[in-house]
This record gives C-alpha cells, structure tokens and sequence, in this order.
C-alpha cells in the first residue's frame, strides 16, 4: 500500500470477539486476566501474543505503533509520552550493546542538546558534536571518537539543513554505529530513513502526524534487529503513551499526508513571498536554490514537497522588534509548537533554543532577529496577509 491509504489503514480492524470495530478503541485497563492462568504465563514469557500489564503493551498504543511503524516502512514502533522520551528511548536502546558516545549533529533541537548534554553526560554518556552535512568532517569523527550511535534530524530545527541520511547511514555502519534519525520535520511522507539505512527513526507525535495540538507524544520506529532491544527497555523504564492520547494521534495521521501536501504548498508560497520582502533579511527554506545542502535537497526530497516550515531573518531586528512583530500578527499562532492545522511562529532565542548558550546558538548560526514559522492549512492569502501587516 501507498502511504496516503497505510494513514487511513493500517493499525485499525482487529478483531475483537465476533465483532471488528472500524476504528481502534480506547482500552484504558491497566492489566489483563484469562481464564486460565498457563495461558498469562506464556504471554508474560513472550511466548504467546496478548497483554498482560500496560507497561508492557496496550492495544490502543499497539495499534498506533503498527500504523506508524508502516507509515516509516519499519518491523515495529514504540509510542512513547513525548518526542524527547522517544530521543532519550532510542539512544538507550541504540547504545545498549555499543560504546556509549554519542555524535550528534550541531544542527539539533534545543532540548535534544540539553538531554544529551546535561542528563545523559552525567551518566556517563559523551557526546560529541559534528557538522552533520560535513561528510568528510563525520568521517574523521566517527574515526577518532568511535561513537555507538550518529545522532541527526533530517531536516533540522530551526534553520532546515538537509542531512544527506543516506550517506550517513552508509559511514555510521561502517564505523559500528547506529543511526538515529529524528524525522519529525520530514515526516514519512518526504523522507523514510530506515529505507536509507538508518536503525532508529524519531517523531515528535505532537507535530504533523498528530497535527491538532491536541496531544502531547513521541514514536520510536526500528528494524527487526533492534525491535526486541527497544521493547525490553520499555518494559523496563515504562515510557509509554496513554491510550487516549494514542487514540488520538492515529485520528490525526488519518488525514496526515492530506495537510502535509497543503503545508508543504504554502509553505513554498510563503518562502518565495518572505524573499521579495524588504524586510526580510534572509530566508531559509529548502528549496532555495542557494541552499547549502541543494544537492542532498534534490536527492532526497521528492519534487514540491520541502516540508512545511520557514525560517527568516528580519533586517535588523532585535529582541525587541521581533517581539513587536510576533504581537502584531492577528492570525498566526505565537506559540511553541509546529505542524498543526493553523500556521505557529517562535522565537528561538526565547522557546526552542532558550537552553542553549547565546554563543553557542551564534556558531549554530541561530540569530537573535531569527523567527521560525511553522506554515499551516489556512488559506495561503491569509497567512501572506497576516506577515505583510506584521512586518510593516
């Protein structure tokens, strides 16, 4: 099946009793009995199917990990309460059997670095961080640091480096690393990782395939080699999703490759509209003829779709007329989040890289008159309209 029918699809219609509901139902119970007691034995020993304890599995959860996981073309998915558990939960599981130093891209999420930084170094976890589009400077990294897993997001947050995943997957391999890739700013519609090599794949689910704002979760996708790790450490550390929440997010994905397609036409509208501005210092969008990844661009996204997301300098700005800007759009969301339905802007320096050293987010070329903007359904003259007001 092709992607937009596995959205409307797969996870849903397993039979219960006599009966298939048409969508998967919300199974709140924490544990699970049956009328015979050889029967849990097996299925706690993972020698039979079932559910035993939520912990361990929930129908709901497990339902949406079989959508996902066939959304990202993987042998199985863990729903996780968060994207950043779902980071957290796929570098543990990444690094289980592997030398526990990490090599990150520069380009990442704030609180990524901040996790890997100041709650997974204390424990004895190193990391190093490497220009990820650099393929030459990876390759001397992996050499000297011989890391157990090579950290990336595909498209990255805020300033849209495309990572070339392909190649990197093939130079992590080589050198006995994992690749994790964090996939939420692609989503399974421009870019499937496992299918270029990577082991780990990472959703925020509160982002494009939730996409109401409505749920607060993360997705871990793997290969049939890593899934059994994957699951044994959640048994262990217990960082599932709730089963509403589950519900939700599968609602969501129904209808995910349909906004998706529409965000990714607005957002190039916008892109090209924000370029002419006079205002606008510099635009960074991935389709950008002079950006600096074009070729890994054209290899690895498919023609028209560049993602939804647009980032943009305003011509000297400061703190204080970015604020003055953000206050005057009526429209577009001042909130920290992306990929909903409505259109979302923020302030990096203040929301998604708030953690990170001012100095540090100047080398990550993160500017103070940075805004990122996180392009939705609306009608695309309408979200034109609202900037052009604002940026007056």
């Amino acid at each position: 099946m092709r992607i937009h029918t596995k959205a409307v699809h797969a996870g849903d219609r397993s039979k219960a009793g006599d009966y298939i509901p048409v969508t998967s139902p919300i199974y709140t119970a924490a544990s699970y009995f049956y009328q015979r007691l050889e029967k849990l034995d097996r299925i706690f020993a993972r020698e039979e199917e079932g559910y035993c304890y939520a912990r361990y599995g929930n129908p709901t959860n497990a339902a949406l990990e079989e959508l996902v996981a066939a959304l990202e073309n993987g042998a199985g998915a863990l729903a996780c309460s968060s994207g950043m558990m779902a980071i957290q939960t796929a570098l543990l599981a990444a690094l289980t059997d592997r030398p526990k130093r990490v090599l990150a891209a520069e380009a990442l999420y704030g609180a990524t670095i901040t996790l890997l930084t100041s709650v997974l170094e204390p424990l004895g976890v190193e990391t190093r961080f490497v220009d990820a589009c650099d393929l030459a400077a990876v390759e001397r990294a992996l050499e000297q640091h011989r890391p157990g897993c090579l950290l990336v997001e595909t498209i990255s947050n805020p300033l849209l480096r495309v990572a070339p995943v392909d190649r990197l997957a093939e130079r992590a391999r080589a050198a006995g690393a994992c690749l994790v890739v964090d996939n939420t700013f692609a989503t399974p519609l421009l870019v499937r990782p496992l299918e270029l090599g990577a082991e780990f794949v990472v959703h925020s689910a509160t982002k494009y395939l939730a996409g109401h704002g409505d749920v607060l979760g993360g997705v871990v996708v793997t290969t049939t080699e890593h899934l059994e790790t994957l699951r044994a450490l959640a048994r262990a550390s217990g960082p599932g999703l709730g089963p509403f929440e589950s519900y939700l997010t599968m609602r969501g994905i129904k209808t995910f490759p349909l906004r998706m397609e529409r965000q990714c036409t607005n957002a190039r509208r916008i892109a090209l509209w924000l370029k002419e501005h006079p205002r606008v210092e510099r635009v960074f969008f991935p389709e950008d003829e002079r950006h600096p990844d074009r070729e890994t661009v054209t290899r690895l996204l498919p023609g028209g779709l560049y993602g939804g997301m647009v980032s943009f300098e305003i011509r000297g700005a400061g703190r204080d007329e970015i604020f003055a800007f953000m206050d005057r759009l009526r429209l577009i969301v001042r909130a920290t989040s992306l990929g909903d339905v409505h259109s979302m802007i923020l302030y990096p320096a203040m929301s998604s890289h708030r953690e990170v050293a001012p100095k540090q987010r100047e080398r990550m070329g993160i500017r103070d008159n940075l805004v990122r903007l996180s392009v939705g359904i609306e009608d695309v003259e309408d979200i034109v309209e609202d900037l052009a007001q604002a940026l007056l």
